[in-house]
């Protein structure tokens, strides 16, 4: 992966609402322009500020430095040390063989959904505590929470099945002294998503979901095992494993798959029309989008949209919608008016 050069520092207060253009889906997708990772990283400026990551740092095929993304433990650390230069995030770490997703890409989908509620919001990005924001399934790594506070102070409450993975996140939130913006809850009932999760009277901006997208641990062990060939072939001198990706089976599979678990999330979403401005989720796989649309439709989502996004040879996107008419968004956004 190539990346950013010296690094920006870390915002220390909300700025004034900034325009920003209305999501539309696009065939060609960058980073996002507001993304903080474009271009190549600045290796000793982030040794500067994380030393343990120049153990991990390696030439590349094509002499340029690198880390090895084939060792959990490089991609761990090289994770800690983009989110204390760029965020601010002072302590960051997590369990072993637990999910340690790219920060660039998860930025984006931020970023994109900031410009989903200033597509309601006369093209400003509402910033503040006053944005409540419901992360499905956040993980042990937490990372979508301390992004969207870094970037716009949005307050978050992440959910979670997983006890060890509430434990993990709740050591970071805690360790950063940001218990007041970011809340977790663990969801007791594992083959649920949103009932029987929130409660009475609360309200969401925007929910975000980064799904299990595999149907079987089979199916992961092969999708690992496909990305470790990739990644010889790109580079023949990594001594890549015989089967290692970070991730529990609950961040990895569920039965059914994503498309399982998103037409379910829009399902449940159908119960929660008006706790929630616009729901959303990421989908890996682009031949489950008839699927989700039929799930659309059938929960009477009233608008829906495909945001595409690329970082690096990767495509990805996310489906989000409302239940709510646009005379009724207009209303809802008089939440974020001070």
């Amino acid at each position: 992966m190539t990346a950013p050069s010296t690094p920006k520092p870390p915002r220390k207060k909300p700025k004034s609402a900034a325009a920003a253009k209305p999501v539309v889906p696009r065939k060609e997708a960058t980073l996002h322009p507001r993304n903080r990772h474009t271009g190549r990283y600045d290796f000793p400026a982030l040794i500067k500020t994380t030393p343990e990551l120049a153990q991990f740092v390696i030439i590349n095929p094509y002499g340029k430095e690198s880390i090895d993304f084939a060792s959990p433990d490089a991609v761990r650390v090289f994770n800690r040390a983009l989110l204390k230069a760029f965020y601010g995030v002072q302590h960051w770490d997590i369990p072993a063989d637990y999910l340690c997703p790219p920060v660039p890409g998860r930025a984006d989908y931020v970023h994109f959904l900031a410009d989903l509620l200033a597509s309601v919001n006369d093209g400003k990005i509402p910033r503040g505590s006053i944005v409540k924001v419901l992360d499905i399934g956040m993980g042990a790594n937490c990372v979508y929470p301390l992004i969207g506070y870094m970037e716009y102070r949005w307050n978050f409450l992440g959910s979670e099945v997983d006890p060890i993975a509430v434990a993990a996140a709740k050591a970071i939130v805690q360790s950063n002294d940001l218990s007041k913006v970011i809340q977790l809850r663990q969801q007791t009932n594992p083959k649920q998503i949103l009932l029987g999760l929130l409660e009475p009277g609360e309200r969401f901006d925007l929910t975000m979901c980064n799904p299990p997208f595999h149907a079987s641990m089979e199916e992961a062990t092969k999708g690992s095992e496909r990305k470790w060939r990739a990644l010889g072939k790109a580079d023949p001198k990594r001594k890549l494993p015989v089967l290692n990706f970070g991730g529990q089976s609950a961040e990895l599979w569920c039965e059914g798959g994503e498309a399982r678990f998103v037409t379910q999330l829009i399902a449940e979403s159908a119960h929660f029309a008006h706790k929630v401005l616009w729901f959303s989720t990421l989908v890996s796989k682009a031949s489950n989008l008839p699927a989700i649309e039929t799930a659309l439709k059938k929960a009477g989502v009233l608008e829906s949209q495909v945001v595409e996004m690329s970082q690096g040879q990767k495509q990805s996107r996310f489906v989000a919608w409302t239940f709510q008419t646009k005379n009724e968004q207009q209303i809802w956004r008089q939440r974020w008016v001070r």
